[in-house]
């Protein structure tokens, strides 16, 4: 799974950072990259990277706020012109739908490809074989989702040495173990798959939340996640301020990663009252409470494997 941060901004645009979008490539695990909120010019952020919009499955957006949803009509029209024609789900709040639908009404767009849309409450959103999403309300100054995203236990690997010394050929059986059936050899010997496979491999958790202040909710849905992506439009010293405009503080996102047993934080959405040369103690103050925190930027990519980020 790879993170790459295409707007890491808050508000409005700066020279430094673009409005929200953040894309989750799981190539590796199902082939699709899951775009989470699109801001203002976040196709333009795309031409800067070997991202491809035709691989976007899935939309995912916390809230109808414009610096998370403007680059929207952009990027479904484009992904047309890009030869995109497999279908698109984008998952959103009320009034996302009539919102998408009414501009390509209006400005006359028409699409390649079947797009479909899901309101989003509460609890399970979506699932499959190999990932389940949970959506969860945190308290913003209108509707805001935050995102758990799961990826279910994978299999466990063959153990090698255990299975040639039963003597089982290379070939079909080994598949048939690998998926968990038992076998028996020419010579009559059952071969037990539990004997010779790992335990289960327990996936990934990350968490993406939208624009929030401190609250309950997001520790909850964040609950022992691997990595927690959480706004941090305000640092320490403006925490009143912060929760006046349903927003939160770095202090406050390395509290949730804290009481939520996190592994990881990335801390998103920064004000641009922030100048690169504040960046170093702002990430220090969050660091002095959860010490596994890291400031995204604007094309930052971070990856995760082997229950490690970097």
């Amino acid at each position: 799974m790879q993170l790459h941060f295409l707007g890491t901004g808050a508000g409005m645009p700066s020279k430094e950072r673009n409005t929200s979008a953040i894309m989750v490539k799981l190539l590796d695990e199902n082939g699709e990259m899951w775009l989470f909120d699109c801001g203002e010019a976040t196709q333009h952020q795309i031409l800067h990277t070997s991202l491809k919009p035709r691989k976007v499955s899935k939309i995912f957006i916390t809230h109808l706020h414009g610096d998370h949803i403007f680059g929207l009509p952009g990027f479904l029209s484009s992904r047309s012109f890009q030869g995109g024609d497999e279908p698109l789900t984008i998952f959103g709040p009320a009034g996302l739908q009539q919102w998408v639908e009414q501009t390509f009404s209006l400005s006359k767009t028409h699409l390649t490809y079947p797009l479909h849309f899901v309101e989003v409450g509460e609890g399970i959103i979506y699932e499959d074989e190999k990932f389940t999403v949970h959506a969860s309300e945190l308290r913003h100054v209108v509707p805001c989702f935050g995102y758990r995203i799961e990826q279910k236990d994978l299999p466990g690997e063959l153990l090698m040495e255990k299975v040639q010394s039963f003597g089982v050929p290379k070939g079909p059986l080994l598949g048939q173990l690998k998926r968990g059936q038992d076998i028996e050899l020419e010579n009559g010997t059952i071969i037990r798959a539990k004997d010779v496979v790992a335990p289960p491999k327990k996936g990934f958790t990350l968490t993406i939340l939208g624009d929030t202040k401190y609250c309950e909710e997001a520790i909850s849905l964040a609950n022992q996640s691997d990595v927690i992506v959480h706004e941090a439009t305000f640092d320490g010293s403006t925490t009143d301020l912060a929760a006046s405009y349903g927003h939160s503080t770095n202090v406050e996102a390395a509290m949730v990663a804290s009481r939520a047993g996190a592994k990881y934080l990335l801390l998103n959405h920064l004000s641009a009252r922030f100048l690169p040369h504040d960046l170093p103690v702002f990430l220090a103050e969050a660091q002095a409470i959860f010490p596994q925190t890291f400031l995204t930027s604007d094309q930052s990519v971070f990856n995760w494997s082997n229950d490690k980020l970097f």
